[in-house]
């Protein structure tokens, strides 16, 4: 059976040709709005029953627990929360209490948002503890995109320097990489060398 395109009008009815088609498609296309999803981990514990500023519409919100990776839809509302979903629920999530985690790569959203958790270190870095590294130096904090083991994938002769890791582990780097591209970073209590490469920022608010 031959199937038609067809135009309706007021005044006729006339069979599409191909540039119609074209046509009707990119006005389609540039009307359609893609959300863009963007992963987001809990850096705080939120049970809005007891803490929503939002009393009345506690129930719509989301509870989470610290570590929770959370998937967004699009921007936080005028009131500073966004839209969210995990663990099978969905609702509203104040923006103050979590952290976006910068990843592009669709695959490795995937991977993240199945293990639903990063490990989250509260406690800081105690560095007026530790001799070995100034107080004044700059500590940022990173996740892990990829499993990293230095016996397997290191560059470096002396590998025994270097931190092995997993996709998710929170690792707190100090100062610049060096020239080899390798920062000098803290892993539950854990320090060495870790590839720059292999790691993303995770701002701390």
């Amino acid at each position: 059976m031959l199937e038609l395109d067809v135009l309706i009008y007021p005044d006729e009815v006339r069979v599409a040709t191909p540039e119609d088609i074209r046509e009707w498609e990119l006005e389609s296309a540039s009307q359609l709005s893609i959300p863009i999803t963007r992963l987001f981990v809990a850096l705080y514990p939120y049970n809005p029953a007891a803490m929503s500023p939002n009393p009345d519409t506690a129930a719509e919100e989301l509870p989470f627990v610290p570590g929770q990776i959370i998937k967004v839809v699009g921007d936080k509302d005028s009131d500073g929360f966004y839209h969210g979903e995990s663990g099978g629920l969905s609702g509203y999530v104040p923006s103050n209490m979590v952290a976006e985690i910068p990843v592009d790569d669709e695959y490795l959203k995937y991977l993240l948002m199945q293990q639903g958790f990063l490990p989250v270190d509260h406690t800081g870095i105690p560095l007026s503890h530790s001799a070995s590294i100034p107080d004044d130096v700059v500590v940022r904090r990173m996740v892990a995109l990829f499993d990293y083991d230095p016996w397997e994938s290191s560059p470096n002769i002396d590998s025994e320097d270097e931190l092995g890791f997993r996709a998710g582990d929170i690792i707190y780097v100090f100062d610049d990489m060096d020239q080899d591209g390798f920062y000098y970073g803290d892993l539950h209590g854990r320090r060495g060398l870790v590839p720059s490469n292999f790691l993303e920022p995770l701002p701390w608010n």
